[in-house]
């Protein structure tokens, strides 16, 4: 596959303990950027961060959270991405997505 000079990077916050039928929802979104033909997903886990309801998530011994920040980050073009969309949209109930423009220097296959 090969993606232009200027592609877009779709970054999308969630909660681990998000589910989707049952399953992890960043599990979900990864899947269906796959079935969709997006270039690839990553999914990092945070250790400490806060949301629309300001609440402290951590990962320290003392207080250990059951609902790390989640990152999902997907690069492709913008055309791709804003057809992606719509599909994760509704599925979202709490969370931030962020699209914006960013250089891609290469993208390998092998």
């Amino acid at each position: 596959m090969v993606l232009p000079e200027k592609g877009h990077l779709l970054r999308i916050f969630i909660g681990e303990s998000d589910k989707k039928d049952g399953a992890p929802l960043y599990e979900w979104i990864v899947k269906k950027a796959r079935e969709h033909g997006l270039a690839g997903a990553t999914v990092t886990r945070g250790v400490l961060g806060f949301g629309a309801h300001s609440m402290i998530h951590t990962a320290k011994i003392l207080r250990l959270s059951e609902d790390m920040p989640m990152v999902i980050e997907i690069v492709d073009t913008l055309k791709k991405i804003d057809d992606f969309m719509p599909i994760i949209d509704h599925t979202i109930t709490e969370g931030l997505a962020t699209v914006e423009e960013v250089n891609i220097r290469f993208y390998r296959t092998s």
